[in-house]
C-alpha cells in the first residue's frame, strides 16, 4: 500500500518517556513527562556528587603535597645547620693540632730546643691528630708485614726478597692508608716482597 501524498505521515516515538497515556505511541508528550526519568537524574546527582568529592580530594592532595614540600625544606635546612656544627666541631678539633704544629715550628726557629726534643714534639702532635682521626672513625691500615691484599693495598713497586716467609708481604709502606668505618678511605701505598 503506498500512501498518497496528501496524506499525513505519523511518527511513532518509542522512548517510554515521551509517550502519552493511552495513545500507545504518538509523538506527544504531556509536559510533565518531558522530564528526565528518575534513574537518569540519580544517575546525574551521583555524578555530580562525585565530581564534588574528586575536587574535595584533590584539593587535599594539593595541601597534603604543599605540606611535603615545605616539611622538607625544613628538613634540609635541619640538615645543613647539622653538618654545619658537625663540620665546625671537626675544625675546632683539628685548630688544636695546628695550634701545637705552630708552636714545635716556633721552637725549631729559636733553636732553643735540641733536635730530640723537636722531633718528639712533632711526634706527639701527630699521635694528637690520629687521635681527633679515630674520634671520627678514621684508622690507619696496618699494613707492614701483612700479605698483600688489593683491597686495602696499593702496590708501588716490589722488591726482591730472600727470606721465603717475606714474599708476598709488605716489607715497607710508602703511604699510609685509612679507613673510616668499614669503608676504604685511601689504600696504603706499599713495597711488596718477591721471591728472588
Amino acid at each position: 500500500m503506498a500512501k498518497s501524498p496528501d496524506e499525513p505521515l505519523r511518527v511513532v516515538d518509542r522512548r517510554w518517556w515521551a509517550r502519552s497515556e493511552g495513545d500507545g505511541g504518538t509523538t506527544t508528550a504531556e509536559p510533565e513527562r518531558e522530564r528526565k526519568p528518575s534513574y537518569v537524574e540519580e544517575l546525574e546527582q551521583q555524578l555530580a556528587e562525585r565530581g564534588a568529592q574528586l575536587q574535595s580530594i584533590a584539593a587535599e592532595h594539593r595541601g597534603a603535597l604543599e605540606e611535603f614540600e615545605q616539611a622538607r625544606a625544613r628538613i634540609r635546612r635541619e640538615v645543613s645547620r647539622d653538618v654545619e656544627r658537625g663540620r665546625r666541631a671537626i675544625v675546632t678539633d683539628l685548630l688544636e693540632v695546628l695550634d701545637n704544629l705552630d708552636r714545635a715550628i716556633d721552637a725549631a726557629r729559636d733553636g732553643d730546643a735540641p733536635a730530640d726534643a723537636l722531633l718528639r714534639g712533632v711526634e706527639l702532635v701527630r699521635d694528637q691528630f690520629l687521635s681527633k682521626l679515630e674520634m671520627l672513625g678514621v684508622h690507619r691500615i696496618d699494613a707492614l708485614g701483612q700479605f698483600f691484599d688489593a683491597a686495602t693495598h696499593e702496590a708501588v713497586t716490589m722488591t726482591p726478597v730472600t727470606d721465603p716467609d717475606q714474599d708476598g708481604r709488605v716489607v715497607s709502606v710508602t703511604r699510609e692508608g685509612y679507613t673510616i668505618g668499614d669503608d676504604l678511605l685511601r689504600p696504603a701505598g706499599v713495597v711488596v716482597g718477591r721471591l728472588s
